[in-house]
């Protein structure tokens, strides 16, 4: 099994649109083979001194596969390039993360 931890950065003021197409997204990928997890979080002002935020223009997608041959299969999703045709004007960046459990 491995986590994936991507941060999405949108366009101020786009959060809600963003969320809006991601939400959509979110029933095709758990279809997905290999899919165990998968799912948006925003940031939660929790006043403490090592947090990070809260960043209101940043989406963090918590997700686990069985493998990472799982990941690769579903970033060339179909339903994967329509999402990012849909959002491209939203997005400024993204970062991903691919951990093992240790």
């Amino acid at each position: 099994m491995i986590h994936v931890i991507a941060t999405i950065e949108v366009a101020e003021g786009t959060r809600d649109k963003f969320l809006e197409h991601f939400h959509n997204l979110v029933p095709l990928v758990l279809e997905e083979e290999g899919c165990i997890s998968y799912g948006p979080a925003i940031d939660v002002d929790a006043k403490l001194d090592v947090q990070i935020g809260p960043r209101d223009n940043v989406v963090t997608v918590v997700e686990a596969w069985e493998s990472v041959e799982a990941l690769h299969a579903h970033l060339a999703a179909p339903h994967m390039d329509d999402y990012r045709e849909k959002v491209k004007d939203i997005v400024t960046d993204t970062k991903i993360q691919v951990l093992s459990p240790a």
